[in-house]
C-alpha cells in the first residue's frame, strides 16, 4: 500500500480503526488469560458427578483445556463440540500394544481419537511417569501413535509423554539441573523424538513435594510464590519461587542430554498443585495461595524462559479411590461440585 502524502487528510475512520484494534487486542488478551491454566480431570472416585456436569463446570470456570488420563468415553462424548481442548492419555498399560506395531497404534487412534471428531484434541500423552521396566517401550509406542495420527489426517495432534518430578536428580541451582541416572537411560531418545516432531515435554512438577521432602529450609514463601524477593541466585538469574526453579532445572536437564534440537523442546507442566489435607504443610489456605498465585504467575514465564508456561492444575476433584491421606486431597472441587476454597481462574469471575 502506498504511503499517504504529507498533505493528505486522515481517513474519518482512522480513529475508529485505532479504537477497534485496541478493543480486539484487549479481547485477545482476555481470551488468552482465560486459558492461563488447564485442569487435570481424574476419575478415581465413586461419587463424582457425571461428565456432562463436569464439562459445564469447566466452562463456568473459564477452563479451555483439560487433561484426561485415559480416553474415557463419557468424558470425550461430553467434551465434543464444547470448544474445550483435550489432552488425552494412552495409559501405561497400553504401552505394550502400542509399541508392538503400526496396526495396534492405528486401532487405538481409531477407537479413541477418530471416534470423537467433535473433540478438539491437543496432545496424546503416551505413558504417564513410565517406570524404568517399561521405558524401552515408550519411544516405539510414541512413534507408532505419531504415525497413526498422521495417517488419519490428525498430524496437528502432538504426541508426547509425561515424566515425574522424581526424574530430576538436581533442582538447585537450576543451572545444574540434571536427570537421574535411570531417567538418562531413556530420556535422550524421548527428547530426540520430541525435537524432531516439535512436540513439548510434559512434566508433573510439584513444589509441594520438593519443599516437604528436602528444601523446606528455603521457606514456605519460596514454595507458595509469596517470597518478597530473590531466594536463590543462579548466575544472572534470580529465583523468587520454587516453581520457576523446578521448571528451569528441567530445562537444564534436557539441555544436558546434548540432543540436537533439545534446547527447542518446550516444557509443559502437566500436573501441579497443593493438597488441602493429609500431609505436612497441607491446608486449605496453602492450597488456595499456591494455586491462585500459579494462575497469576504463569504469564511471566521463568527467568530463563520468559514466556507463558502452559500448566495444568491437579486436580478437578478430591478422589476417594486414591490412597488415603494426601493423595485424596488435591481437588479444586468436592464431588458434590462445591468449591474446596475460593479461587479465580484466569481472568474470569471471582468466586
Amino acid at each position: 500500500m502506498a504511503a499517504q502524502g504529507a498533505g493528505a487528510s486522515a481517513s474519518p475512520l482512522s480513529g475508529f480503526h485505532v479504537a477497534l484494534l485496541l478493543l480486539l487486542t484487549i479481547l485477545a488478551s482476555i481470551l488468552a488469560r482465560a486459558a492461563s491454566v488447564g485442569v487435570c480431570y481424574g476419575t478415581s472416585g465413586d461419587n463424582l458427578p457425571p461428565a456432562s456436569a463436569v464439562v459445564g463446570m469447566l466452562r463456568d470456570n473459564g477452563f479451555t483445556v483439560v487433561r484426561l488420563y485415559w480416553p474415557d468415553g463419557d468424558a470425550l462424548a461430553a467434551l465434543g463440540g464444547s470448544g474445550i481442548r483435550v489432552v488425552v492419555g494412552a495409559p501405561n498399560e497400553a504401552l505394550p500394544a502400542l509399541a508392538s506395531g503400526a496396526a495396534a497404534a492405528a486401532a487405538w487412534v481409531r477407537d479413541n481419537v477418530q471416534a470423537h471428531p467433535a473433540v478438539a484434541f491437543r496432545y496424546v500423552v503416551v505413558g504417564n511417569e513410565v517406570p524404568l521396566e517399561q521405558a524401552p517401550l515408550l519411544v516405539p509406542a510414541m512413534e507408532n501413535v505419531h504415525a497413526a495420527l498422521a495417517a488419519a489426517g490428525l498430524g496437528h495432534v502432538k504426541v508426547t509423554t509425561a515424566v515425574s518430578q522424581g526424574a530430576i536428580a538436581v533442582h538447585l541451582p537450576p543451572s545444574v539441573g540434571e536427570f537421574t541416572e535411570e531417567a538418562r537411560s531413556f530420556m535422550g531418545y524421548v527428547v530426540t523424538f520430541l525435537a524432531r516432531t516439535r512436540a513439548p515435554l510434559l512434566a508433573n512438577l510439584y513444589p509441594y513435594f520438593v519443599y516437604t521432602l528436602g528444601l523446606g529450609h528455603l521457606g514456605m514463601d519460596f514454595a507458595l510464590f509469596t517470597a518478597p524477593g530473590t531466594v536463590v541466585q543462579d548466575g544472572e538469574y534470580g529465583y523468587q519461587n520454587l516453581f520457576d526453579a523446578t521448571v528451569d532445572a528441567l530445562y537444564a536437564a534436557v539441555g544436558r542430554l546434548g540432543v540436537a534440537g533439545g534446547d527447542g523442546v518446550r516444557v509443559v507442566v502437566s500436573e501441579t498443585g497443593w493438597p488441602t489435607a493429609g500431609g505436612a504443610a497441607a491446608s486449605l489456605e496453602n492450597a488456595r495461595t499456591y494455586n491462585q498465585n500459579l494462575v497469576r504467575h504463569v504469564w511471566k514465564g521463568t527467568p530463563r524462559r520468559p514466556r507463558r508456561v502452559e500448566a495444568y492444575v491437579f486436580a478437578m476433584f478430591n478422589e476417594d479411590k486414591k490412597d488415603a491421606g494426601v493423595e485424596q486431597n488435591w481437588g479444586l472441587f468436592y464431588p458434590n461440585m462445591e468449591r474446596v476454597y475460593p479461587i479465580t481462574f484466569g481472568a474470569g469471575r471471582r468466586h
